[in-house]
């Protein structure tokens, strides 16, 4: 029969409705509903956040992409202070472990978000010899030397000016290690770039050069936790690392030299299991009594920019990939978090840490990748983390 011009009406205003529903009676987002959604205009923008015990001014930057991520760094340390992104539901939260004031920082902290420098991670001893002479650095882990001494990159003020471009938005960070800084060799000229961008990335490149021959090992040191800093524990985080072999280590966490196969261990992440799913076996092992701290070796090792680690958090569906051109990366699942205030309260294993390096200890290590950085060489090091729902 012929449908009436009121009946078409009707049926005009069903479909209006079906098609324009108002976002609040949407299904939640997915990954490819975010990414259709109308975009956003990037931004950074520049606040004060107090000031050092010697009275020098820090400041923090706040950066925004399209889709909505918001980065926060600032200039003590060249530090992630946040990392705002969405759920499955489109509820964002900051995933990066910190402090809401820069006093936080200024104690000893368990480095959140800091760029960690000249050495990331150990160097056995606090001693190494470039060309015949031995050079003696600060230790501040037991006998052994950790993330730069005393005072590293992440207890240092940076230099600071805002990048953006038509992808990305972020901060250059500039630092200048003066020759014999925590017992190193060289004046060291440090670059650090932080940048958001509109494919959801935070991505860091890093670049260093030296006038006297040197070792360098720069890394990040992200505490993550894709369900919110505060949520409770990181067990359940399902993670997939790229890697074959591992580092195994002594009592004093420096590695023997051997590169062990992960298969048929608790240290095999070659597919998805959950963080806490064998770190009960770690715990009964003589030298491993708290959990995962260990430097994997990464398929190629040819410099390119590859996946190395891929973590998901089922609950709120947020997934982070990270890609880097370094041979290996550190899995730390916040051990000696102990819930005190230096810590910001967070117990242990509230967090997670991929920090993409070169080995731990490789100036004493000849068959590891070197370290050792020349007059007129570049240093180079660029890591990409990938944030995205599922």
């Amino acid at each position: 029969m012929p449908i009436s011009s009121s009946r078409r009406l009707v049926a005009l205003a069903a479909l209006a409705t079906l098609f324009f529903l108002p976002a609040a009676e949407a299904a939640p987002k997915t990954e490819a509903t975010q990414t259709s959604a109308p975009k956003l205009a990037m931004s950074i923008s520049k606040s004060a956040f107090g000031k050092t015990k010697d009275g020098t001014e820090v400041s923090l930057f706040t950066c925004s992409n399209s889709s909505g991520l918001v980065m926060k760094v600032m200039t003590y340390g060249a530090t992630v202070v946040s990392m705002e992104t969405q759920d499955k539901a489109g509820k964002r939260a900051n995933i990066q472990l910190g402090f809401p004031t820069l006093e936080g920082y200024l104690q000893r902290h368990p480095y959140f978000g800091s760029t960690v420098g000249r050495y990331g991670n150990r160097i056995a001893k606090g001693k190494f010899t470039i060309d015949g002479k031995e050079y003696t650095l600060a230790t501040n882990n037991g006998p052994n030397h950790l993330h730069g001494g005393l005072k590293g990159f992440d207890a240092v003020v940076w230099n600071a000016e805002e990048v953006k471009n038509a992808e990305s938005v972020g901060v250059k960070f500039t630092y200048t290690s003066k020759d014999g800084e925590e017992g190193y060799p060289g004046n060291l000229a440090v670059t650090v770039v932080y940048s958001l961008t509109n494919s959801n990335e935070m991505k860091i490149d890093y670049s260093a050069t030296t006038d006297k021959a040197s070792v360098v090992n720069l890394t990040n040191h992200c505490y993550w936790n894709l369900g919110g800093a505060g949520s409770g524990d990181i067990l359940k985080t399902q993670l997939t690392l790229s890697a074959d072999k591992y580092l195994p280590i002594d009592a004093g966490a420096i590695p023997t030299g051997e590169l062990a196969p992960v298969k048929g261990t608790a240290m095999d992440f070659t597919s998805p299991h959950a963080i806490g799913e064998r770190i009960g076996e770690l715990k009964k092992e003589p030298h491993q009594t708290k959990g995962y701290d260990h430097c994997y070796v990464l398929r190629g090792q040819d410099g390119k920019l590859a996946l190395a680690a891929r973590a998901k958090d089922s609950a709120s569906g947020r997934v982070m990939e990270i890609s880097t051109t370094e041979p290996g990366i550190q899995l730390y699942c916040g051990n000696f978090l102990d819930g005190s205030a230096g810590g910001n309260g967070y117990k242990q294993h509230e967090a997670f840490c991929l920090e993409t390096q070169h080995f731990p200890d490789s100036p004493n290590q000849a068959k590891f990748p070197t370290t050792l950085l020349k007059p007129g060489e570049t240093y180079r090091s660029t890591t990409v983390h990938r944030f995205s729902v599922e």
